[in-house]
């Protein structure tokens, strides 16, 4: 899938965009849920931008291997519900924004080089889709 998304402006020299995707079920237990409140299944498709200054040792900011097995390995073919950073919320397609946000930059944190991860971007179907930003990129 080749898709262009929003751009970001940012003061980086390096940006990485990253586009993925995975399957999983959810449900938004709440009556405004409509359809939404029984258990369904999308095949959620990604985008995560990243951006820097400094590459790594081995010239990247972040590999995207690291990226996709990040986020792969936990949430395809899973329930969401069942992972606890929704144990207090509802897995919306905005929450799994924030949440994959919050997965990655904790990643980002550990890495010499210090990028951020400046957006993500959730398509739950061909019409929908949500875009987390964080409020301060540092």
């Amino acid at each position: 899938m080749q898709q262009f998304y929003p751009s970001v402006p940012h003061p980086y020299s390096f940006e990485l965009n990253k586009d993925m995707h995975f399957s999983a079920a959810h449900y938004i237990p709440a009556d405004e849920a409509g359809k939404c409140a029984k258990m369904h299944g999308h095949t959620y498709h990604l985008n995560i931008t990243i951006a820097g200054d400094r590459l790594n040792r081995t010239g990247f900011l972040i590999d995207f291997k690291q990226l996709k097995d990040l986020i792969h390995k936990r949430y395809d073919h899973s329930v969401l519900n069942d992972h606890p950073e929704f144990t207090d919320t509802f897995p919306t397609t905005e929450q799994l924004a924030q949440q994959i946000h919050e997965l990655v930059q904790e990643t980002l944190d550990r890495s010499d080089n210090q990028p951020k991860c400046i957006q993500v971007i959730v398509r739950e179907t061909p019409t929908s889709y949500v875009i987390y930003r964080p409020k301060e990129v540092s």
